[in-house]
């Protein structure tokens, strides 16, 4: 999938697995979802999915357990080193995350310079166990999520796992990418100001700005698989790349997750969008290519 002469730049990209950190306890904001624990917890937590801007401004662990989460591809903890070439990205997630990140902020500089903006990078962190971010602590427990405190994407990579294990994705490696590239369109939300905030003020709800926010999130990612190739870092996808990208997309549905852990579906609760919504929003970003077809804040969605 990636142009194996493409060279990386793992300096987007900190690695503190193994690294420890503080303990877990009091509030997390911005969070993630609690992979672990009872139902109640997961329900609670698994509302603001992978996919990781919580528009909760609190968010504790409910039992205060830190996971071991396993260790990524060869190459764990030394990515400046192993990940150098489009073809490391092709034989190790560690990589893979490191040449998806390069690849997504070169699209989105490129796209804000054509707009007379500036884009801000900013780096991802891989992390085990537990971390401290500038939104709180964080445990491997917390799925993928965006701090716009300190501008920072944090993923522990055993929530890819996660993904197929308990919430049913069939996988693939465009399944990994859609999840960075939707993190990333948070930040792209923050740069643009206000959005997160509309999001924190109106929770939940099929049509809150909560849900609107995550669709557009999705939406940004599908933008830049339309443009992914243009990066340099990947070749072209396949419709087998994109399937796996709106399988993963429907799996983390709300709708979905409420039927799979309550065993009934509450739209009133909602915070991320139904399993549909996910997919149309993601394949309207994919078909379009455009940032401004993915207004969500307009209409009924």
């Amino acid at each position: 999938m990636f142009d194996p002469n493409a060279q990386l730049d793992s300096s987007q990209v900190n690695d503190e697995r193994g690294g420890g950190g503080g303990g877990f306890g009091g509030g997390f904001g911005r969070g993630g979802i609690a992979i672990g624990g009872g139902a109640g917890t997961i329900v609670l937590l698994v509302l603001s999915l992978l996919l990781g801007f919580n528009p909760l401004s609190s968010i504790n662990s409910g039992n205060g357990a830190v996971a071991t989460a396993p260790a990524g591809a060869p190459g764990s903890g030394n990515i400046a080193q192993n990940c150098r070439t489009g073809a490391d990205a092709n034989n190790s997630t560690d990589c893979r995350v490191v040449g998806t990140v390069n690849s997504v902020q070169k699209y989105w500089s490129d796209e804000f310079a054509q707009r007379g903006a500036r884009y801000q990078l900013t780096p991802t962190t891989l992390f085990t166990g537990q971390t401290q971010t500038g939104c709180g602590p964080a445990t491997t427990d917390v799925g993928p999520f965006y701090c716009p405190n300190d501008k920072t994407v944090y993923i522990d990579l055993g929530f890819f796992d996660e993904l197929q294990s308990k919430f049913g994705a069939q996988g693939g490696p465009f399944a990994q990418e859609y999840v960075i590239a939707h993190e990333y369109g948070h930040h792209v939300q923050d740069l643009q100001g206000g959005i997160l905030n509309r999001a924190a003020a109106d929770r939940s709800g099929p049509q809150s700005a909560s849900v609107r926010t995550e669709l557009q999130a999705d939406c940004y990612a599908g933008v830049w698989a339309n443009h992914a190739t243009q990066t340099g870092y990947l070749v072209q996808l396949t419709d087998a790349n994109i399937a796996d990208g709106l399988n993963a997309a429907a799996s983390v549905g709300d709708d979905r997750i409420q039927k799979e852990f309550q065993g009934h579906v509450n739209p009133e609760s909602w915070t991320h969008g139904s399993s549909a919504q996910r997919q149309q929003w993601f394949s309207t970003g994919y078909k379009s290519g455009n940032m401004n077809a993915c207004d969500t804040f307009k209409g009924t969605i």
